[in-house]
């Protein structure tokens, strides 16, 4: 029997072992490619100073809207329309920089500019969408509460009708961007149930206060919400959704960002360990060169490889229209995971080095520590799954 020869291999990507890239199209390597040099060049040289600082970088916002980034898979509105993939990759691109940078991005589109698209009037969309691509305003995502967390329904911010408005009293806790934000879009509770409203900056009686002493996502503003007897006009009503399927389907389009956005916290700790692990010399030999360290390192790629093509399929069912929700609960849950995983033994690997904003692992593992809680934690996700697999809510 003869065999036919076949084409020489190289040796597979430490960061891409299975090629996933060559699963892109032109378009798509083209959208991660630009968003990476912006990472190189803008992101990382001053992340880990700004991380230090208890800092947003603001000066990258109109960089980001100037590339289109801000509601990039949005179609119309001066918005990029690019499909899910692309959108994906910006974020995976953006978390290999900061977890901040990402949150800054995924808040805009996905939690503000995608609820006025999905549930918002025409004039709603045609007033604000535009001005949110370019940045001229900021949005936040109202909706966890102190003593919601993991149950929104239980929220207590109220909106009661006044004659053509409604008056909205509460808090809102954990929210990004909150004090930059021209627009906070706040999900509260009426007399027929969830509705959200588009409360602007400068109405009286809303007033935000940032959250300081943070160890995690410090590159990024987090604050309280408070809107007491705040008038907001029957047109600033979100009007086409009532109800929890609102809120709820704006944090699936922010957790399928999320899906792939750790894939580059993984990737920037794994490849800063690797590099280490070949110069660090220790008992006379490299510790690329022993057994135990090569196990955790190909253990490292092994779980960045499934996570990469876990979200890569996620975002063809996006594009195809396919996607469940629950698939994308089982994303950001195994993804997430696997990015704290690694951030966590890389940190360990760099030894005392480790623990130095010199370093980047660090940085990734308490930014992780924040990702893998909100937007729903690692046991919401695991009952989602849990509940699609044998019919029933346990929760």
């Amino acid at each position: 029997m003869t065999t036919t020869p076949t084409a020489s291999v190289g040796t597979p990507s430490a960061t891409d072992y299975y090629d996933v890239r060559s699963l892109l199209s032109e378009d798509e390597q083209a959208i991660q490619d630009a968003v990476a040099r912006f990472v190189d060049e803008r992101v990382l040289p001053g992340i880990a100073e700004a991380f230090d600082e208890h800092r947003f970088p603001e000066d990258l916002i109109p960089e980001l809207a100037e590339m289109g980034l801000l509601g990039c898979n949005i179609e119309g509105y001066d918005c990029a329309g690019l499909n899910h993939v692309c959108y994906g990759l910006v974020n995976q691109e953006l978390e290999r920089g900061d977890a901040g940078v990402r949150s800054f991005v995924s808040v805009q589109g996905s939690l503000c500019m995608y609820p006025i698209l999905a549930f918002g009037s025409e004039e709603q969309r045609q007033r604000w969408l535009p001005q949110m691509a370019s940045a001229e305003v900021i949005g936040c995502f109202g909706l966890t509460e102190a003593d919601g967390g993991s149950d929104p329904g239980a929220m207590k911010t109220t909106a009661k009708r006044d004659g053509g408005d409604w008056i909205l009293n509460g808090s809102k806790m954990w929210i990004t961007n909150g004090s930059i934000a021209h627009l906070a879009v706040v999900w509260a509770q009426t007399e027929d149930g969830i509705r959200g409203f588009l409360v602007e900056k400068d109405m009286p009686g809303y007033s935000t206060r940032d959250i300081e002493r943070k160890y995690s996502l410090r590159a990024s503003i987090t604050s309280e919400l408070f809107l007491d007897d705040v008038r907001v006009p029957d047109a600033n009503m979100l009007p086409n959704v009532r109800g929890l399927k609102g809120p709820l389907s704006c944090l699936t389009q922010a957790r399928y960002g999320i899906a792939w956005g750790v894939i580059g916290s993984a990737i920037a700790c794994f490849q800063e360990v690797l590099d280490y692990s070949k110069v660090r010399v220790l008992f006379g030999r490299p510790l690329s060169h022993t057994q135990t360290v090569q196990r955790r390192l190909a253990d490292m790629s092994r779980r960045i490889t499934l996570a990469q093509l876990l979200a890569l399929q996620l975002g063809r069912l996006k594009d195809e229209g396919k996607m469940h929700h629950s698939h994308v609960s089982m994303a950001k849950w195994n993804n997430v995971r696997t990015s704290l995983d690694i951030a966590r033994d890389a940190r360990d690997l760099l030894g005392a080095s480790g623990i130095s904003s010199e370093f980047c692992s660090i940085r990734h593992m308490l930014n992780l520590e924040s990702v893998i809680t909100y937007e729903g934690t690692e046991t919401v996700h695991e009952l989602v799954v849990g509940r699609e697999l044998c019919g029933h809510s346990a929760y």
